[in-house]
């Protein structure tokens, strides 16, 4: 089981770990700060240092396979089971990501408490992402309605909190899966909880700012149809 560091601190930079598995190109640790892949959220790439080897690998992507997290590094390993190694992330991009998936937080928080409607989706990359909601109409008027409300809560200044909670406790939070669907397995029993203080509150194991004044201005880019009842929004932070 890898010990998922980036879910308690997302502003970690840097960790030492001890190497559990290698299968070529693809190694485990006993605990990371890379972000695996995940709920719209890319991975983390960033470089791996190992005692004894003068060149660092280039970790070019984390996956969860199970309850550990696969690092895939630019070449085959050299070392062993029970190695220690020193990773560091690729901050620039990494605070980026944290700056869009508040962002994404933070609509989702308008969309649903002023018109009170579900995700149907969504997907990011640095500093731009898109979000679909079950709408049924959707107009350029709209879309700069709901961006003048998102920078509003930007510059509102909320905290970000994250906790940890028992899934009975947690599920007794409303409204808790934002999303059409919820995708928390069953036999999940820990429930990571995002908040956004005073907007939104709900599941979510992504990587976040800590204050929404972090994110920047937001500019919605797009707007579409995919669907009687299916409307997106694409964003960019400025």
């Amino acid at each position: 089981m890898t010990e998922l560091l980036c879910q308690a601190d997302a502003y970690l930079k840097e960790f030492d770990a001890t190497v559990t598995a290698v299968n070529g190109d693809q190694v485990a640790f006993d605990r990371t700060a890379f972000y695996p892949r995940g709920g719209g959220q890319p991975s983390d790439a960033g470089v791996l240092r190992v005692g004894g080897e003068s060149e660092p690998y280039r970790v070019l992507e984390a996956k969860k396979q199970g309850g550990e997290v696969s690092h895939k590094l630019d070449r085959a390993a050299t070392f062993a089971t029970g190695a220690s190694v020193h990773g560091a992330i690729d901050w620039e991009r990494r605070y980026k990501l944290m700056r869009t998936h508040t962002a994404l937080h933070i609509l989702c928080g308008v969309i649903f408490r002023d018109f009170g409607v579900s995700v149907t989706g969504g997907d990011m990359e640095p500093l731009a992402a898109r979000m679909d909601f079950e709408l049924e109409r959707m107009s350029a008027t709209f879309a700069q309605q709901v961006e003048a409300k998102v920078n509003a809560e930007i510059a509102a200044a909320r905290h970000i909190r994250v906790r940890i909670l028992p899934r009975a406790e947690a599920f007794q939070i409303p409204d808790l899966i934002r999303t059409k669907i919820n995708l928390l397995p069953p036999d999940i029993q820990q429930v990571r909880v995002v908040e956004i203080i005073g907007l939104d509150l709900q599941a979510d194991g992504g990587t976040h700012v800590a204050n929404t004044r972090e994110v920047g201005r937001i500019k919605v880019v797009g707007h579409e149809s995919k669907g009687k009842i299916n409307k997106r929004l694409r964003i960019a932070i400025e």
